[in-house]
């Protein structure tokens, strides 16, 4: 009966204290996977430069269409610096630079896609479209300067220091590279210098 009764309670005991166990993993396990699939979740937001120049384009040539059918030329503006804040606001940190530097061609293609759309059907279609991107290039400078100004505001906070300065530290690396191989350039035409074998005393 005693030996009944030590059994008892200690294999009563033995699967309280496994159950607890995973009890505690899944407890602690829980947050951890939680921050892995947040971490993720939040890169997945962000896309990349080519996006953000994507986003850009689409709405810049919204409006501009918009402005040359509706004969209000306020939405060609609107629409491209909307384009710019909702591009730089979602581009990824790492391509920040890249879209810093896109508007001004962006703009001059969206200008010269609409200029085209909108001037099919003419009898000088080649003429129209140059007037009318010249046009819209001299009234939609003003647009084009806010744009680009802000998307640099935006994007500095988001990290576009650190960016320029990775690039200058790559640009420092590659050039003393450079300098390191014009100082010591390899001479394939030299010969190697023959040492003269060792010179011994005469023997008696």
């Amino acid at each position: 009966m005693t030996a009944t009764a030590s059994r008892g309670p200690s294999g009563d005991a033995a699967p309280a204290s496994a159950g607890q166990a995973p009890a505690r993993r899944g407890r602690a396990g829980r947050p951890a996977r939680a921050r892995r699939s947040g971490r993720p979740g939040r890169s997945a937001g962000a896309v990349t430069g080519r996006g953000g120049i994507v986003i850009l384009f689409g709405l810049g040539l919204t409006g501009a269409l918009a402005a040359r059918w509706l004969d209000l030329e306020l939405l060609a503006g609107l629409g491209f610096v909307a384009g710019c804040a909702l591009a730089a606001l979602t581009t990824r940190p790492a391509d920040l630079l890249t879209l810093t530097v896109s508007p001004p061609l962006v703009f001059f293609v969206l200008t010269v896609v609409a200029e085209t759309l909108t001037t099919l059907g003419q009898e000088s279609l080649l003429r129209g479209v140059l007037v009318g991107v010249l046009t819209s290039l001299a009234t939609g400078a003003p647009w084009l300067y806010g744009g680009s100004a802000l998307v640099v505001l935006i994007a500095i906070p988001r990290g576009l220091p650190e960016q320029v300065r990775d690039l200058r530290r790559r640009l420092a690396g590659s050039r003393i590279l450079q300098e390191d191989e014009n100082a010591d350039p390899v001479r394939w035409e030299e010969s190697p210098r023959r040492t003269p074998p060792p010179h011994h005393g005469e023997v008696d």
